[in-house]
């Protein structure tokens, strides 16, 4: 199947398998497609859309993606490893079981996002927004998530030896849910851990 022409807008089609190594999609819309097991290595998207796709054990390797977004799609065991995200949204989307790393990501929204399990160890995520996004039992040791927008993000059992928090916002987030040995937070963030523990912090 061919890739759609520039600024096409495509809905409920089946590219299950699709081999589009290397196309390039410039302003293309995708409502309600599947792209399981497609081949997408090396793919370039310029300012496209896919809203509520699936796109199951895609293969995503090398692609680069440019104010894209990528709006409540599945991306379960999908590849995205070197993959990068620049100008992004993905709020809503699910990576059960994705590789995400290497990936290199720039000025990204994972609003609602589900990365529960996921491996986002040492990335740089810096001034990202993660805002009510589960990252349940997620790997972020090391992981730059420095004045990042966490506000009300679920972190249960996140490893987070040696992340880097200072700036962030951490509105609602549950502090007594994970551990912090090594992790870098500011004065305000100390604040917050104290009072979750029960400690009464003197002015």
């Amino acid at each position: 199947m061919r890739p759609p022409e520039p600024g096409a807008h495509v809905v409920g089609a089946d590219f299950a398998r699709v081999d589009w190594w290397g196309v390039e999609l410039d302003g293309v819309t995708f409502t309600r497609c599947r792209f399981d097991d497609a081949g997408l290595e090396e793919l370039v998207t310029r300012r496209c859309v896919f809203e509520e796709c699936v796109l199951t054990g895609v293969r995503m390797g090398g692609s680069r993606h440019l104010g894209t977004a990528f709006l409540s799609c599945r991306f379960d065991r999908a590849r995205l490893f070197d993959t990068t995200l620049d100008g992004c949204k993905l709020t809503g989307s699910q990576f059960l079981g994705a590789q995400l790393r290497p990936l290199t990501a720039v000025d990204c929204d994972w609003s609602w996002t589900s990365l529960r399990g996921v491996d986002l160890s040492a990335l740089q995520l810096a001034g990202q927004r993660f805002r009510e996004a589960d990252l349940t039992d997620a790997d972020l040791r090391g992981t730059d998530l420095s004045s990042a927008d966490l506000d009300r993000a679920r972190l249960q059992n996140a490893k987070l030896r040696g992340a880097d928090l200072r700036g962030a916002s951490t509105d609602e987030v549950n502090w007594r849910s994970f551990e912090l040995t090594d992790v870098r937070i500011d004065a305000a963030q100390a604040v917050q851990f104290a009072h979750a523990h029960g400690a009464v912090v003197a002015d």
